[in-house]
C-alpha cells in the first residue's frame, strides 16, 4: 500500500490543486462548460505540470490520513488562487451590474449562461463582451501562469500560508471594486448629470411627472453611456490583466 501512496500521491496533489483553481477561475470554471471538458481540462494540465514539477517530493513515512490532509491542503490553495483571479475578473460584472442600477434594470434579471446565477441584461452584455477580448488577448493563457506562479509562492506538499492567501483574496476584492468602480465612472457621472437636469425641470414645471419621463431618459441615457464606453473595453482589458500579471504572478 505503501508502494501505491508514493507513486500517486505527487499526481494527486497536484490534480488537487489545478482541480481546485479550475472549479472555481474564471473562463475554466464557468457553468457553461461541460463537467466533462473540465475534467478533461483539469487532467490535461496536470499532465503538463507533472512534466516541470521537481520529482522529490517527500512521501515516504505518509500514511492515507496524512496524504488526505496534504490532497485537503493543495485544494486549498487551488481554490485561494483561482478565487483571486475570479473575484478580479468580475470587475466588469460589478460595472455593468452599477449601470443596470442606474439605468432601472435592477428588476430585470435574467440567467447569466457565464455564471449560472441571477444578473441583468447590460452587466450580461458586458460580461460576454470582455470574455471575447480576454479570451483573444490569451488571458487562458494568463490564467494557466498564475497555476503556475502558485507553485513557486506555495511549493506542493508543503504548509501553505494562509494569512497570505487571505491577504491575496482581500486585495483581490478591492481590486475588483477599484476597477468596477472606474468601468462604471462614466455612467455614474452621466446619470449625475441626468439628475441634475431632471431636478431644475420639476422646479420650472411642477405639473410634469417627473418621475414617469425619467424611466425612459434613463435607459435612453444608460444605453448611448454604454454603447460609448464599449470601444474602451479594449484598453480595460489589458489594464485587468497586466494588475493580474503583477500581483497573481510572482
Amino acid at each position: 500500500m505503501g508502494v501505491w501512496l508514493a507513486i500517486l500521491l505527487p499526481f494527486a496533489l497536484l490534480t488537487a490543486r489545478i482541480g481546485g483553481f479550475v472549479l472555481v477561475s474564471p473562463i475554466f470554471g464557468w457553468q457553461a462548460v461541460p463537467a466533462v471538458v473540465r475534467s478533461g481540462m483539469v487532467l490535461m494540465l496536470t499532465v503538463f505540470f507533472a512534466g516541470f514539477m521537481p520529482p522529490a517530493i517527500e512521501v515516504i513515512g505518509v500514511n492515507w490520513l496524512q496524504a488526505i490532509v496534504l490532497i485537503g491542503q493543495e485544494a486549498l490553495v487551488g481554490l485561494a488562487f483561482g478565487l483571486m483571479a475570479r473575484l478580479v475578473y468580475s470587475a466588469v460584472l460589478q460595472g455593468g451590474l452599477i449601470a443596470a442600477q442606474q439605468m432601472g434594470f435592477s428588476d430585470a434579471g435574467v440567467l447569466d449562461p457565464i455564471s449560472g446565477s441571477q444578473s441583468r441584461p447590460i452587466a450580461t452584455f458586458f460580461e460576454m463582451i470582455f470574455a471575447l477580448l480576454f479570451l483573444a488577448a490569451h488571458g487562458h493563457h494568463l490564467l494557466v501562469r498564475i497555476v503556475a506562479s502558485s507553485f513557486k509562492s506555495f511549493p506542493l506538499a508543503d504548509m501553505p500560508d494562509i494569512s497570505s492567501l487571505t491577504e491575496g483574496i482581500v486585495v483581490s476584492g478591492s481590486a475588483m471594486l477599484l476597477f468596477g468602480l472606474k468601468l462604471a465612472a462614466p455612467i455614474l457621472a452621466g446619470f449625475l448629470v441626468l439628475a441634475v437636469l431632471l431636478s431644475i425641470l420639476a422646479r420650472v414645471l411642477p405639473e410634469m411627472n417627473i418621475l414617469m419621463l425619467s424611466f425612459p431618459l434613463r435607459v435612453g441615457a444608460g444605453i448611448f453611456l454604454a454603447s460609448a464606453i464599449m470601444p474602451s473595453l479594449d484598453e480595460f482589458t489589458g489594464e485587468l490583466a497586466r494588475w493580474m500579471q503583477k500581483n497573481l504572478i510572482t
